[in-house]
C-alpha cells in the first residue's frame, strides 16, 4: 500500500509559487536552506535561492509535502489534478487568497455551484469548498 508523500507542481518560478502556497496552506512553510542545500545550489551555479529550480514546502508531520519544480514551458491547458481547500469561513478565506495573488475564475463552480474555482499566480486551478 502506498502513502501520499509529495505533490509536485511544475512552474516557471518555484520560489515565488512556493511562497504563495506556504501562505495559503495552514501550518505549511518553505523549507529552510541548510549549508548542504546551499552548497548543492552553488555547485549548480546558483547563488541565490530565488533561482532554486526545486523548492520544498513542508507541512505538519505526516502531511504531504509540496515540491515546486522549474519547467521550461508555461501552463497551456486545464490542470488534470488540482487541490481542494476546506476553509472555516469561505468568504474570509476567499478574500485572503485573492489578496495573496489568487484569481477567481469561476465563483459558482461545480455541478451545484458550491465551489469557487481559483488560479494561483501561475494559473494552476484550485478550489475553495463550502
Amino acid at each position: 500500500m502506498a502513502r501520499l508523500h509529495d505533490i509536485t507542481i511544475d512552474c516557471r518560478h518555484p520560489a515565488s509559487l512556493a511562497r504563495f502556497w506556504a501562505q495559503v496552506l495552514d501550518d505549511y512553510e518553505v523549507a529552510p536552506y541548510d549549508d548542504a542545500e546551499l552548497e548543492r545550489l552553488r555547485a549548480m551555479g546558483i547563488d541565490d535561492v530565488e533561482d532554486d529550480p526545486t523548492v520544498l514546502v513542508d507541512g505538519p508531520d505526516g502531511a504531504p509535502r509540496f515540491w515546486f519544480q522549474l519547467v521550461p514551458e508555461g501552463k497551456v491547458v486545464k490542470n488534470r489534478v488540482h487541490v481542494d481547500l476546506q476553509p472555516e469561513d469561505r468568504e474570509v478565506e476567499l478574500a485572503r487568497l485573492v489578496e495573496l495573488g489568487a484569481t477567481v475564475i469561476d465563483p459558482e463552480g461545480g455541478p451545484d455551484g458550491s465551489i469557487v474555482v481559483l488560479q494561483d499566480p501561475e494559473g494552476n486551478e484550485f478550489c475553495l469548498l463550502r
